[in-house]
């Protein structure tokens, strides 16, 4: 009896290690993600002072990001595929520095005809090599029961160390506009912040990131290598995953218009840079309130059944600050972004959860990640477009309220589409 105490006790005891080490790594993905994208949109809290900095109109400005989508757009599917094939240990490390260099030439304000090089490399850095092999790192390191809170967690903290950088980003941006410097001043010293953050972290996660934490399959898996013909065949008769997409479609525009809040509040109700950048740094800090709680939430009551509820929401926010007056009350809209802000950092952290009831084979998870990646960020690519030429044709707050009608609109079919997968995935238990 004392020998069964001891095995068992033994065994607790490498649970909580092997735990602790998955936790670990887990806490350095949640790094890397939360220091690559802040510079990469930047816009979301300084759109006008970029514009100002760079001399450039908001159509070059979109067309850059829209540069940026497509090569988003083309490079999931590879990104997918090098995800099995490379180890995480290496590509996200190899991401995070390359968006830090071209982020250092950005800060330098080169002339406007090199924007679209920087953009590019940040589309490489931040699609090609990053994403799948953050996005299956994360699913390999959960435990079945744990996909909605990883990437609930995966979300809200990416979206808590956000917040902090935009925080000291917020914070330095006001002390130099309060003592009269110029936008390119007041710029300058946040994007050497992010710059250098980024090739920190990448040196960080090279030396501590465990490639058999993050790289690891069955043996089953390691066995039935299959050609990208044969993946993508085996994709494709998978219904789910492609409902799935349909989901990351409309969801993610759901977030993609919370990086028109900044420009909404200055150019719809008169608010100044700072007042403005203020109301989206506390949108910032609702994302580990969004995101983690919405992982949790989804354990307890279903992924999908958070997931549409918190579609329907942001969509009915978008609703609020659409029938809203010119001159509404400051707190009112406050109230408005945080609640729309809120929920779609919920829907971004468990629309990934999805994937594991997709019944994807092991040997092809990194490109089943890839190509619902390029179906599911299309935004990326359209988005910008769509914006601009909402706002030029209805200027002023008339213009943000179409865009707005439109975006609600994505968030309903979101929600129809999650209740269909729902459907489908039950169906597909119940046979035989």
């Amino acid at each position: 009896m004392i020998d069964t105490f001891a095995i068992a006790a033994g065994s607790s005891a490498l649970q909580k290690k092997q735990d602790l080490k998955r936790y670990f790594q887990f806490a350095l993905l949640l790094l890397a993600a939360g220091t690559i994208y802040p510079m990469l949109y930047l816009r979301q809290n300084y759109e006008l002072t970029i514009l100002d900095a760079f001399r450039i109109s908001k159509d070059e400005l979109e067309n850059s990001y829209a540069l940026m989508g497509v090569i988003y757009l083309i490079a999931y599917g590879p990104s997918g595929w090098l995800a099995d094939k490379m180890s995480a240990r290496i590509l996200i490390p190899f991401s995070l520095a390359l968006v830090g260099v071209f982020g250092l030439w950005f800060a330098s304000f080169p002339d406007k005809q090199f924007l679209p090089l920087i953009f590019a490399g940040w589309g490489i850095g931040a699609g090609l090599t990053f994403w799948a092999a953050l996005i299956k790192s994360v699913k390999l390191l959960a435990k079945r029961d744990e996909q909605g809170r990883f990437f609930g967690i995966l979300d809200g903290g990416r979206g808590l160390i956000e917040a902090v950088l935009a925080t000291a980003a917020l914070s330095i941006f006001a002390y130099m506009m309060h003592n009269s410097a110029t936008s390119r001043q007041a710029m300058q010293p946040i994007v050497y912040m992010y710059s250098i953050s980024c090739l920190l972290i990448a040196v960080l996660i090279f030396v501590f990131l465990d490639k058999r934490d993050v790289d690891a399959v069955s043996d089953a898996a390691r066995r039935d290598k299959v050609g990208l013909i044969t993946g993508l065949r085996i994709l494709l008769g998978i219904p789910q995953l492609w409902l799935m997409a349909f989901i990351i479609l409309t969801g993610y525009q759901l977030f993609w218009v919370t990086y028109s809040f900044s420009s909404f509040l200055r150019q719809g109700h008169g608010m100044d840079a700072v007042a403005a950048g203020t109301i989206t740094v506390i949108k910032l800090w609702m994302r580990p309130i969004g995101g983690i709680g919405g992982g949790f939430l989804g354990n307890r009551f279903s992924n999908e059944n958070v997931l549409a509820g918190a579609m329907l929401l942001a969509a009915a926010g978008l609703v609020g600050l659409m029938i809203l007056p010119e001159y509404a009350n400051t707190y009112v809209l406050l109230a408005f972004v945080l609640l729309i802000g809120t929920m779609s950092y919920t829907v971004r952290g468990l629309y990934w959860a999805l994937l594991d009831k997709c019944q994807v084979p092991a040997a092809v998870i990194g490109l089943a990640i890839g190509v619902v990646s390029m179906v599911g960020y299309l935004p990326d690519v359209f988005l910008p477009e769509i914006n601009a030429a909402v706002l030029t044709k209805f200027p002023g707050l008339t213009g943000f309220k179409v865009y707005f009608g439109y975006i609600a609109l994505c968030g309903v079919l979101g929600a129809v589409g999650v209740f269909y997968f729902k459907k489908s995935t039950k169906k597909e238990r119940a046979q035989p």
